[in-house]
């Protein structure tokens, strides 16, 4: 009767939905730990975001993981090198295109630190940093890595427009010893004389649709396994019904058959 589940089409048939199973469960699974790791980022923003802003030396030394001091508000002082202006293109905020504005900040004793000084809509004018000596406060940020699909930016020459704040390949055009991370300007003293660029705006810190995603993945990894045993069941209920009966004794006749003997 149950013969034909071990014919290669069943055998196929039977991997593929332990197979199918399995990814299901995995990419549910996945989707939890993406959620986890959504919480533990959400955590670590709100735990660091509304901090007493202090000196950048004393949260970014050589030994620090820019991971453990990401978005904490730090103080630097010194000034602008306004030539050396670098747009970030392709990004958006509040639903608009446009650039964000990065200038080369070069510390009192030298070094440079690069300053996000925020969001400026497509076709705005951007006006020049604050020249002269300047206190700012802003979020330290690491520096930024091309992502699959994303597009790269030229290895060699003098950018003006880069696709993202990669600190390796601007500390290329930059005379001085450029710090390892960049920061997100909050405030400055004295400050903008113009609205634009705009601050940048706090990250997202909803949990996203992980959750529903690895339900849903469960779900299907439990309609393929109903289906497989659905499938197997007609499978085995046509097969009974399609078999000859076989045909009754007749009693009478077996009794006569021994009276002869």
């Amino acid at each position: 009767m149950y013969g034909f589940l071990l014919r290669p089409r069943w055998l196929a048939f039977h991997v593929l939905v332990v197979v199918g199973i399995v990814a299901m469960i995995n990419l549910g699974l996945w989707q939890l730990r993406r959620l986890d790791d959504r919480e533990a980022f959400n955590a670590a923003v709100e735990a660091r975001y509304g901090e007493t802003p202090q000196p950048i030396d004393q949260l970014l030394t050589p030994s620090t993981d820019p991971d453990d001091v990401e978005w904490r508000p730090v103080t630097v002082s010194g000034s602008y090198r306004t030539l050396e202006r670098i747009l970030v293109v392709n990004r958006s905020q509040n639903g608009r295109a446009g650039d964000n504005v990065v200038v080369p900040f070069e510390l009192d004793d030298g070094r440079v630190v690069l300053v996000n000084r925020g969001f400026a809509p497509l076709a705005a004018e951007i006006p020049s940093a604050p020249v002269g000596d300047v206190d700012l406060v802003g979020r330290l940020r690491p520096s930024e890595e091309r992502r699959l699909g994303q597009l790269s930016d030229p290895s060699d020459g003098v950018l003006t427009e880069v696709q993202r704040i990669d600190i390796d390949r601007i500390s290329m055009q930059v005379d001085g010893e450029l710090l390892p991370m960049y920061i997100d300007l909050v405030e400055s003293s004295p400050p903008d004389s113009s609205p634009v660029p705009e601050p940048v705006t706090p990250p997202d810190l909803s949990e996203g649709n992980h959750l529903s995603y690895a339900v849903q993945w469960f779900i299907f990894s439990v309609c393929v396994a109903a289906g497989w045993a659905l499938a197997l069941r007609r499978s085995v209920t046509t097969r009974r019904r399609s078999r000859p009966e076989e045909p009754a004794h007749d009693v009478h006749v077996e009794l006569d058959e021994l009276a002869a003997h």
